[in-house]
């Protein structure tokens, strides 16, 4: 439109300055200048408008460039497929199905019977359509495929990583199963020692049965309590504690209770509280038992004759370390970072003639989570094992 504006005052400028120039040098009255300098201005505003100027299109490859740029940012695979044909395929997807599928048959870079239907479009749908694959990249790897259709008549295809959802049902599946394990084992004990009592036995052998079978109903009120003890942690999980608690009487507590059993192993409990330390912000029930767990386990497998020491030291930014160490036999490092496991076991056959549950850790693990602290575990064969729990103190509490 500029450029016409121009193109108008220039035309009207000649047409002007040659009639003025025409007029005078013919010797006319000024009057015939006057209309000469008329006919231009008139030239100006008679000149026919032009064409409204169309916009420029925007390029097929500029709209592709720009959705790829899109596509890059996000992490999980996306394709934009049209006519069966990968339009635009993001880096996650080109590392999952190799660098060469843009271009390609949609059809050949997923291959996978249960996608076709949908990759083509042959489906009808309108929606999203999910479907689960497995067998892409790694194989077994679980993947869920949604396909949803673009204003555009393209379709956009996102595969989802299914991995850890699986492997956190897994563990739910390997739990009850291991939960319904450990109770099915004392109660046929209980259950096969109640069919030998109806019989006529030996006084001596009926008390020894009786005292077997104790043990072993014991052992399922143990499980069974450590088991609702899990599952209420895990429900104030997303509740954190507020309460100030102050270690040094917590831990002669848990020293008293535990002081018969750590005589009758002849191991002694130790403990060394910096001045510093104080108080840290916490359930105090739930860290009773984190610690009486960490000793338990400590009095069971150190070795008679050495102590079990409890450190709780400045660890510096409003943070308190709490160790327990033990002189045992200690743990494979390929052990360790499975020991929080739910009825993991290192040695499951002495485990169970000490009379763990497999689950004293697990708890520890997650009281730990729900107080935002830190868990570290370490070990060393033949010299035994530290555990250090790291956790807020209670001066942050007013500051936060």
């Amino acid at each position: 439109m500029a450029h016409y504006q121009a193109t108008r005052i220039l035309a009207a400028a000649a047409v002007a300055a040659g009639g003025v120039a025409s007029a005078w040098s013919a010797g006319a009255p000024p009057i015939a200048a006057l209309i000469a300098l008329l006919a231009g201005v008139a030239a100006y505003w008679l000149m026919p408008p032009p064409e409204p100027e169309e916009p420029a299109p925007v390029e097929a490859e500029e709209k592709a460039d720009d959705g790829a740029n899109l596509l890059a940012a996000f992490e999980e695979p996306l394709l934009v497929v049209r006519d069966r044909r990968v339009l635009i395929a993001n880096p996650a997807a080109r590392a999952l199905l190799g660098a060469h599928i843009e271009g390609s048959d949609v059809r050949l870079a997923i291959r996978h019977p249960a996608a076709a239907e949908h990759l083509a479009g042959e489906d009808g749908a309108a929606g999203p359509v999910r479907t689960d694959l497995v067998g892409l990249g790694d194989l077994g790897r679980p993947w869920e495929m949604i396909v949803a259709l673009l204003p555009d008549g393209s379709r956009l295809v996102r595969l989802a990583d299914q991995s850890q959802a699986r492997a956190a049902e897994q563990m739910r599946v390997d739990f009850v199963a291991n939960a319904s394990h450990e109770l099915r084992t004392p109660l046929a004990t209980l259950i096969g020692f109640l069919e030998t009592l109806q019989e006529d036995v030996e006084a001596e052998t009926r008390a020894r049965f009786v005292g077997i079978m104790s043990g072993e109903a014991l052992r399922m009120r143990d499980l069974l309590d450590d088991l609702m003890s899990l599952s209420r942690i895990e429900a104030d999980r997303f509740t954190v504690p507020k309460d100030s608690v102050e270690l040094l009487p917590l831990i002669e507590e848990v020293k008293s209770t535990l002081k018969p059993m750590a005589k009758g192993r002849g191991i002694t409990i130790d403990d060394r509280t910096e001045a510093s330390a104080g108080a840290v912000i916490g359930d105090r029930g739930q860290l009773s038992q984190m610690l009486t767990n960490l000793v338990v386990n400590s009095l069971k497998y150190g070795k008679a004759g050495t102590p079990v020491r409890i450190h709780v030291e400045d660890a510096g930014a409003d943070l308190v370390r709490i160790s327990v160490i033990d002189k045992g036999e200690g743990i494979a490092a390929d052990n360790i970072p499975r020991l929080t496991e739910r009825f993991y076991r290192v040695d499951p056959g002495r485990s169970r003639q000490v009379g763990g549950t497999g689950l004293g850790l697990a708890i520890v693990k997650h009281i730990v989570l729900r107080h935002r602290g830190r868990l570290d575990i370490a070990s060393t064969l033949g010299e035994g094992t530290s555990v250090e729990i790291v956790l807020p103190r209670a001066t942050s509490l007013s500051q936060s």
